[in-house]
């Protein structure tokens, strides 16, 4: 929405439950809940709020707050239609300035686009885009796993290996990250570990 990538976040997060309905333990590393403030070089702050809670108020949108107004920049999941802008804080019909008529699916017009490069034989090419997509949401899990701020560029250049070797994995190579004796996973530890999750 900035045509920018945040230079660093900051995180919260936590564990609500240990076991399922059952009463088995979860045995996994995320949490159950994160928080996770981005900063732009420009000092402008983006939230990101998340759960994974069943039973849970079911909200999976985008909103995006000014000091005039506000947006919707998806309803309903990662690209619920339709987007809309207001005057004021509130959403609401009469305060509407504008409304979106695409009901396009953006994962499928991503989708068009590459086949139709690679029909016209042209150059399309995602990757650098992708991978800095990818960095963002790293910096802000690692943020909340460690309680550190974290910085765009120092993930970026960071020589910590996430999976040893990942180049020479095959399906019989053990996993990068093993259960204890107990079949638990190493759970994040915020203010305890540095800038390490686990």
């Amino acid at each position: 929405m900035k045509n920018a990538w945040p230079i660093k976040a900051q995180a919260l997060g936590g564990r609500h439950y240990k076991t399922n309905s059952e009463g088995q333990p979860y045995v996994d590393q995320n949490f159950d809940a994160y928080s996770v403030e981005y900063t732009f070089a420009d000092g402008a702050k983006m939230i990101m709020d998340g759960r994974c809670m069943t039973g849970t108020h079911p909200i999976y949108s985008s909103y995006v707050q000014g000091s005039k107004g506000i947006a919707i920049a998806s309803k309903a999941n990662d690209c619920g239609t339709p987007s809309s802008t207001y005057t004021g804080q509130n959403p609401i019909r009469s305060k509407m300035i504008w409304q979106s008529t695409d009901e396009s699916n953006p994962y499928q017009n991503e989708w068009d686009e590459l086949v139709a490069a690679i029909r016209e034989n042209r150059p399309y090419n995602e990757v650098k885009r992708g991978a800095e997509a990818s960095l963002t949401t790293s910096m802000g899990r690692i943020a909340a796993h460690s309680g550190q701020e974290i910085m765009f560029d120092d993930l970026l250049n960071s020589d910590q290996e996430y999976a040893p070797d990942v180049e020479k994995f095959t399906a019989d190579s053990p996993p990068p990250v093993k259960a204890d004796a107990e079949g638990k996973y190493p759970q994040p530890m915020p203010g305890f570990k540095g800038k390490s999750e686990y």
